[in-house]
């Protein structure tokens, strides 16, 4: 090749090294782009940080029973009042007994079932939650000879069945001038047990509670006589009788 040739061809690769390479990045370093959002077009943003999940809220406490949330009558029921139960069979014989030979026998025949001691039914003890109608009929008398009436019947008054949210089934004669409240507890396949205390005369709004006033405290049972149909018990009761019986109907 002639010298001026080569010289030519020299000069145009020194020209072209001085020159750089000027072809694009390739596509692994090339910057992503950056552009602005068209208009009308909201721009991304950051995702937020998802928000604290809400604090589940703690159980609350257990609404406590009343008589102390106990399930067991015999927890609750003094000695007395526990031994007045144990005499249930012969309260009944005498306080019927005592009302036939005063002359009664004939309002006590009409009573049918309401006093007939082996009228109790298993089953379905617990009166629904609701009002009921309630009458009193009170047998004997307190002593062997002592005043009063050996046969006593009062007119219907009001009563009711609730069941707190503790679980207690409360029975409640609302109406008249000898009211009561008590719970009922679970005893044989055939009777619940009654613990509860009077309140007297129109002046007391509330009732006592069991304990409270000894001379006011009831105790007794609670059988199913029939459809919808209730007796409450009460053997040796303080005051009156040998035997009170409160039937519940609807």
């Amino acid at each position: 090749m002639p010298r001026h040739a080569l010289a030519f061809a020299s000069l145009a690769v020194l020209a072209t090294a001085a020159c750089g390479d000027n072809r694009p990045n390739s596509p692994a370093e090339q910057s992503p782009a950056v552009s602005e959002p068209a208009q009308g077009v909201p721009g991304q943003s950051a995702p937020e940080a998802s928000a604290d999940p809400a604090p589940v809220p703690a159980p609350s406490a257990p609404t406590p029973g009343e008589q102390g949330g106990a399930s067991d009558w015999r927890s609750v029921a003094s000695p007395d009042d526990a031994a007045r139960l144990g005499r249930l069979d012969q309260a009944w014989r005498l306080a019927r007994a005592q009302a036939e030979d005063a002359g009664f026998s004939s309002q006590v025949e009409a009573l049918g079932p309401l006093v007939d001691p082996n009228a109790g039914l298993p089953g379905r003890l617990q009166p629904p939650p609701g009002t009921y109608r309630c009458r009193t009929i009170k047998l004997g008398t307190m002593g062997e000879g002592a005043g009063g009436l050996a046969y006593v019947q009062y007119p219907a008054f009001r009563c009711s069945i609730e069941l707190t949210p503790g679980g207690d089934l409360v029975l409640t004669k609302t109406t008249g001038s000898q009211r009561t409240r008590g719970l009922l507890y679970p005893h044989t396949d055939r009777q619940l047990v009654y613990v509860g205390a009077q309140a007297w005369g129109a002046d007391e709004a509330g009732y006592p509670a069991y304990g409270q006033m000894p001379e006011r405290d009831q105790i007794g049972v609670l059988e199913r006589i029939g459809e919808s149909r209730w007796r409450l018990v009460l053997p040796w009761p303080k005051q009156e009788a040998k035997l009170e019986l409160m039937e519940i109907v609807r």
